[in-house]
């Protein structure tokens, strides 16, 4: 008999658990389908939201990707970097020929490119215009160079080894790496990150307080029927799931906000930056945020929205009470 009652009771418990886990999946569906309806009714207001929400989220996330297509850019100039090596004046074009040779064979250097000392100043005269001037020269001054391109995929510090191993060479006078530019050029994309991580940080904390006010002035407006909710017995987080909901709609409205002026800013500027890169025989293509990451912005301001709303939810929820 004491059996049977305790399978009864292991039974009712298991239906009472069911039950509760039924009733509080069912309190979240109609929270976030009344929450949606309540924010559908005031399309107007609606949309102002997710815009402000939208533009908040997209200043920072359009900076960053317009960083990162310029460092795609900067690292399409950084493959053809050049080292320019001013040979000694007493060598001779055969021995600046086997030079360049010896340097080809190398596995840090890529291709070499020997301009003879006379073919250099036949240039120079050529686009100086000083050939007057150059013609009463008694013998020639400029050195043979060799221009070499390092192999792909050197980084930096390699380069700079590179170069103090060429000039060690007996035959190298001078070893010119215009690599300054390209750094402080990659120190100003740092420097922009940071700028753009600290700004997007603070439209971030923006954007929970316009979620917050938001939602404060939803719980103010609806304060009697929070009272009449609690006076029956209703707890705090069943009162609170609604206005978190609400926080989420409009954190997720703003995330798609967001990601559809990004993805119409990148089509008005493909085509001139398409044209801008073909008159410098490129191939650069702008970089957007592709699906995933439209998703993730998405995904990015339906949590701001939960936080703003859990923000606001838990400082105002507890100073109503029925009296």
């Amino acid at each position: 008999m004491s059996r049977v009652r305790g399978l009864e009771g292991a039974s009712q418990s298991r239906t009472g658990w069911r039950n509760q886990y039924s009733s509080w999946v069912r309190h979240h569906r109609l929270s976030a389908a009344d929450s949606l309806r309540r924010v559908l009714e005031h399309p107007w207001s609606s949309v102002l939201t997710w815009m402000v929400i939208g533009i908040a989220l997209a200043l920072p996330v359009g900076l960053n990707l317009a960083l990162d297509n310029a460092q795609i850019v900067s690292a399409q100039w950084d493959s053809p970097a050049q080292i320019s090596l001013f040979l000694k004046n007493d060598l001779s074009v055969e021995d600046a020929r086997k030079l360049e040779f010896k340097l080809a064979g190398a596995d840090t250097i890529s291709t070499t490119v020997l301009v003879a000392k006379d073919a250099a100043l036949e240039e120079f005269r050529e686009l100086s215009g000083f050939t007057d001037v150059l013609a009463s020269l008694d013998e020639n001054p400029l050195p043979h160079l060799i221009i070499i391109s390092p192999a792909p995929g050197l980084d930096p510090p390699a380069l700079i080894a590179l170069r103090k191993e060429l000039l060690a060479m007996p035959a190298i006078e001078q070893a010119v790496m215009d690599m300054a530019w390209l750094q402080r050029l990659n120190t100003l994309m740092e420097l922009g990150h940071r700028v753009v991580y600290a700004l997007g940080g603070m439209l971030v904390v923006g954007v929970a307080l316009i979620l917050g006010n938001t939602i404060r002035l939803a719980i103010e407006s609806r304060r009697d029927e929070i009272v009449i909710v609690k006076l029956v017995g209703g707890s705090n987080a069943f009162v609170r799931r609604p206005f978190l909901y609400t926080g989420l709609w409009y954190g997720v409205g703003g995330g798609v906000i967001a990601a559809l002026l990004l993805a119409l800013t990148l089509w008005l500027l493909q085509s001139p930056a398409q044209n801008l890169a073909g008159l410098y025989q490129s191939s650069f293509v702008l970089q957007g945020l592709g699906l995933m990451g439209g998703l993730n912005l998405v995904v990015l301001g339906g949590l701001l929205g939960l936080l703003g709303a859990a923000l606001a939810v838990s400082r105002h929820l507890s100073h109503i009470e029925p009296r």
